[in-house]
């Protein structure tokens, strides 16, 4: 948790009301997240506070006064924010915290962002509206990170192209294809290798129908196995708007219809499902 520095904020709203204080952020190329609320007239020491829904951690930023009638709380690149959904709160003065709404969001800087890698991850932060109304944030740490940066629909398979980012990519890299369920063996491609770059093709002939996710092994067997997902843009939950039909193919297991999605978490899977 990081210190908060003491400070005098005032906010102009009825802290009563039940419409909760706006936030508006910006996001910057290295991961960075700065966090803007209007004062609203109560005298204390501000903060603003993300709490880990998964695992009841908190992060406290100092909001300080930055003219206009303007809070600001920054959340540095170099701050670590553990993989989760981060819900976002004002609290004053020591008072209870409250939860905030979203504003306006300059993601911008997030859209084809390019991390050097060279610290051995890759951190992501996007903020976002809830299904309720209220501002939280989405975290992704990935050490290493495998990217989707494209997918290719061909009529027996996926085509899968990528960067890794923490770790070079070794002359037998591959990717492996598994079961959600983890019933029967794993499915190994072939990958082509360019510096940082991979390429490969999922072949639905072989698949059964269910859920089917996609690894990739950049050391070769024996190294990390690093889950393939897309997470370097400023979507996030990307199951509504990235959606990619699913085409006939006949496999080992009948006619089935096969297509990549991406899951909760922004990983890319595979769903293979019987044809009537």
């Amino acid at each position: 948790m990081m210190t908060p520095v003491p400070r005098t904020a005032r906010h102009r709203a009825d802290p009563g009301t039940a419409v909760p204080p706006c936030v508006d952020c910006i996001a910057d190329s290295a991961g960075g997240l700065t966090f803007d609320v209007a004062e609203t007239g109560e005298p204390g020491a501000a903060l603003l506070v993300l709490r880990r829904r998964e695992g009841h951690e908190e992060v406290s930023l100092p909001l300080t006064p930055a003219g206009d009638g303007r809070l600001r709380a920054a959340l540095p690149s170099g701050v670590a924010l553990p993989e989760g959904r981060w819900d976002a709160y004002a609290q004053v003065a020591g008072g209870e915290p409250r939860r905030l709404a979203p504003g306006a969001n300059d993601l911008r800087s997030l859209v084809a962002r390019v991390p050097s890698g060279s610290l051995g991850h890759v951190a992501v932060r996007i903020p976002y509206a809830t299904r309720h109304g209220n501002l939280s944030v989405r975290s992704w740490l990935r050490a290493p990170h495998a990217e989707a940066v494209e997918l290719y629909r061909g009529e027996r398979g996926l085509g899968v192209r990528g960067r890794v980012y923490g770790i070079p990519l070794a002359p037998d890299a591959h990717a492996e294809v598994c079961h959600r369920d983890a019933a029967g063996p794993l499915i190994r491609a072939e990958v082509a290798v360019e510096q940082a770059e991979f390429g490969f093709t999922v072949a639905y002939g072989a698949l059964r129908p269910g859920v089917w996710d996609l690894w990739l092994r950049p050391a070769g067997e024996g190294g990390p196995r690093v889950r393939i997902a897309r997470l370097l843009d400023d979507i996030a939950d990307k199951r509504p708007f990235l959606i990619h039909p699913r085409v006939p193919v006949k496999t080992l297991y009948g006619p089935v219809e096969a297509g990549p999605y991406y899951t909760r978490d922004n990983d890319l899977s595979v769903t293979v499902t019987a044809a009537d």
